[in-house]
């Protein structure tokens, strides 16, 4: 073909429009379907070939099978597998990993027929994929030479069909903590963040070590545990414990980027089929010391020799344990290896008839529901050590259960377990609690043998009298010489009741100690009598009871204290309260002024104690127009109540110089600034001209007026000023309002629609439909707002009512 001649050659210049216009439009349309039918060609190709690839060790092994099975060699071997899949429709990849199936009859195997037992027949490719995805994988992890490879080969070949973006794979130490060993999907920085977890750091991993099961995450970021990759993988989340001979060598973890639905039984058996691979990766370049011999085959690995030698220097009676597994590598039992010299067999036999012996035939009492049996699988299983202060540990003697109280220790030591206990002695158990319990109280014991005069003290008690246990101890006679002289009447009494009356009897007194300290004392005392009821001894005890005395003294003052500050806060209270009334009294009689009818409402706090700082004022000026204001004094009380007064009489003596409201307040905030104590509030003031029934307003801080017109209500629009006395300098806008006849306006303090349950804007909107309601008269409308808004803050509230005539 001439180069003029190729499809897609350029067209002269002169007829390029033409061209595409008419007839080159189906031929191009044509040529790119041509085009995306050998994309797509090609594509299946690339993907047969990277199949082939994979596959290539799979089909070799078959080969293998086959020249083991038929006695063939190589070459037929490879033409007969050829023929098997032409005739049964399969291709050698999924031919030769169903012969794998049939020679291994292992948990993959397991895992591909369970596949094929719950598939239909028209989804029989399902089966085979499952097969060959999993023969993949495994092929892969055979071939790689570390961790970090083999999740690689996971994620491609096992994990990707099934959803998943990211996989790790953690290694678990001998003090349950976990070491990253491969990961895939993630980002190398992530790693380095997840390389190491220490022990008691709660992770899916962590919780699938623990537990010794599969943990399944639907969406990892509703549970909040932290793990590698949880931020860029936040959706399903599996771990898997990967284990063999009963003991858990790491852990995979696997991550969807999507929330998961609950998996199918055939998707679990896969993923823990995925598990015992890893398995075979981190046992075979183990960092512990290798497993412990059986029983009878020497020499012992230096390791475990070590791990004698230790049993051995152990003060404690201690057992050394091997995992003892069945003909599949599962964990049936511990064998005992070895006891030390401490060691006594609770059922009387020797120690060598207890080596050697399997713990369950040995005591197999230790099995009952989470006992010590368990408790060792979980540290073999784990490498979590386990201790306890008391434990129950009982055994069979003549077929009588004995039962011993012990602090138990187990440890991992490689593939050894090391089983440590120390019974407890009943006897000196109570007596270390009855001698803990007089320390923390400050109680000491005595005797006096009333037949040879012998007195005994216990240690406490000599450290309460500040003596030392090898002076002598003072007998109850002598107590008046210890004591202080006006306690003597109290001591006499007591002496008489318990020497002659021979009564029970207690009393307080303060100890004079040889070191010069006084401490508050109680003493009882009881006699004790023979079966002639004659008095044999008299026993008691001292407790030192300075602590509690000198507490009693703290809260009588502090009582008082109190008393007197409640009766100050309350005149004070009182005082605020009448100053706040004689000012404002909570309702006026309506006045009328230049075609305004004007009414007043205050409603006082209902607690005395929140006297609060509202105020406000509604007067005719010199220069004939109307001042009307509110305002809310920060905080509540005498302060704030005389915080008002000064606020409110200041911007009556401003408002006669004929300034705006703008002015007003910016002189108003230097008086909150300078001249009074730290005085902060809000205002609202208005100028109302009643020859151009104008309204000029500024508001610092404060919530704007409303315009009632009609039957609707709105909010004048919002002008800027910071609340008095925050900055000395302060700038305050101004707004116009041109009034019309029926006209209402109403100024307010929060306190009336403030809410503790609701934000502030939803209680604006609330009083827009309350001051909207139709009211005969002005007075009327007042009085059904102070009603219908419910506000809940206790605070006191000021509501002024101006209605254009």
């Amino acid at each position: 073909m001439q180069p003029s001649q190729q499809p897609g050659a350029a067209l002269p210049a002169g007829d390029a429009t033409a061209a595409g216009t008419s007839a080159e439009a189906p031929a191009g349309d044509a040529n790119v379907g041509r085009l995306a039918a050998t994309i797509e060609r090609m594509r299946r190709q690339i993907q047969d070939a990277h199949l082939a690839a994979d596959g290539r060790a799979l089909i070799e092994l078959a080969k293998g099978i086959l020249v083991e099975r038929l006695r063939c060699g190589p070459a037929q071997a490879a033409r007969q597998l050829a023929t098997l899949a032409e005739q049964s429709g399969l291709s050698q990849l999924e031919l030769a990993s169903d012969i794998i199936d049939q020679a291994a009859q292992d948990r993959i195997s397991e895992t591909a027929r369970e596949f094929l037992r719950s598939a239909r027949s028209d989804h029989d490719g399902h089966r085979h994929s499952v097969s060959v995805r999993l023969r993949a994988a495994e092929s892969g992890v055979l071939d790689a030479t570390d961790t970090q490879a083999v999740a690689e080969s996971l994620l491609e070949h096992a994990l990707v069909p099934l959803g998943a973006t990211a996989v790790a794979v953690w290694a678990a130490g001998p003090d349950a903590s976990l070491t990253l060993a491969g990961y895939a999907g993630l980002s190398a920085e992530e790693a380095m963040r997840w390389r190491y977890v220490p022990p008691g750091v709660v992770t899916p991993a962590r919780q699938a070590l623990t537990e010794r099961c599969t943990v399944w995450f639907p969406a990892l970021r509703e549970v909040g545990l932290p793990t590698i990759g949880h931020r860029q993988v936040e959706g399903g989340r599996v771990a898997v414990p990967a284990g063999t001979g009963g003991r858990i060598l790491g852990v995979l973890e696997i991550g969807w980027p999507h929330d998961l639905a609950p998996q199918p039984p055939q998707i679990e058996r896969q993923i823990e089929a995925l598990a015992d691979l890893c398995a075979h990766t981190l046992g075979a370049a183990p960092s512990e010391p290798a497993p412990c011999d059986p029983p009878g085959r020497a020499p012992f690995n230096p390791a475990f020799s070590e791990l004698v030698n230790l049993a051995d220097a152990l003060p404690d009676p201690a057992l050394v344990l091997c995992p003892h597994l069945d003909s599949g590598g599962r964990l049936t039992d511990f064998r005992i290896v070895h006891t030390n010299e401490r060691f006594t067999d609770p059922a009387g036999r020797p120690r060598h008839q207890v080596d050697g012996a399997l713990l369950l035939e040995a005591y197999p009492l230790v099995a009952e529901g989470g006992g010590l049996f368990a408790k060792v699988e979980h540290v073999h299983a784990t490498g979590e050590p386990f201790r306890t202060e008391r434990m129950a540990l009982t055994t069979l003697l003549d077929e009588v259960r004995l039962t011993t109280e012990a602090a138990v220790s187990v440890t991992r030591h490689g593939d050894s377990v090391l089983l440590i206990w120390r019974a407890h002695d009943e006897g000196s158990r109570l007596a270390g609690i009855l001698q803990h319990a007089q320390r923390l109280g400050r109680i000491g014991g005595f005797e006096e043998n009333a037949l040879t005069g012998e007195v005994t003290w216990n240690d406490q008690l000599f450290a309460l009298y500040g003596m030392s246990p090898a002076d002598q101890p003072i007998p109850l006679e002598r107590l008046r010489e210890h004591a202080h002289s006006d306690d003597e009447v109290g001591i006499g009494r007591f002496l008489r009741t318990v020497l002659h009356h021979r009564r029970s009897a207690s009393t307080a007194f303060r100890l004079q100690r040889p070191d010069g300290i006084a401490r508050h004392i109680r003493v009882v005392a009881e006699p004790v009598f023979g079966a002639d009821d004659r008095l044999l001894a008299v026993r008691g005890a001292y407790q030192d009871i300075s602590s509690q005395h000198w507490t009693e003294v703290a809260l009588a003052a502090t009582r008082d204290q109190l008393a007197h500050s409640e009766q100050q806060t309350a005149e004070r209270n009182r005082l605020a309260l009448q100053l706040q009334r004689a000012i404002m009294p909570p309702t006026r009689e309506t006045t009328d002024a230049f075609g305004l009818r004007i009414a007043v409402r205050y409603r006082p706090a209902e607690e005395d104690h929140l006297v609060g700082g509202d105020w406000y004022d509604a007067v005719v000026l010199p220069s004939k127009q109307v001042l009307l204001s509110v305002g809310d004094v920060a905080g509540h009380g005498i302060q704030a109540a005389t915080g008002m007064v000064v606020l409110r009489n200041a911007l009556r003596g401003l408002a006669a110089t004929g300034a705006g409201p703008a002015q007003l307040l910016t002189w108003l905030n230097l008086v909150a600034h300078h001249l009074t104590d730290s005085v902060t509030a809000t205002a609202v003031c208005g100028l109302y001209d009643p020859q151009t029934r104008i309204l000029r307003w500024a508001r610092a801080g404060h919530l704007p007026p409303l315009l009632v017109r009609g039957t609707s209500a709105s909010e004048l629009p919002m002008v800027g000023g910071l609340l008095l006395g925050a900055v000395s300098e302060a700038a305050y806008e101004e707004g116009q309002l041109q009034l019309e006849a029926q006209d209402t306006l109403l100024m307010y303090t929060d306190g009336l629609i403030e809410r503790r349950d609701r934000a502030l804007q939803h209680a604006q909107n609330q009083l827009l439909v309350i001051a909207g309601h139709a009211a005969p008269t002005l007075d009327q409308r007042l009085d059904y707002l102070l009603t219908h808004c419910n506000s809940d803050t206790d605070d006191d509230t000021c509501l002024i009512g101006v209605e254009l005539r």
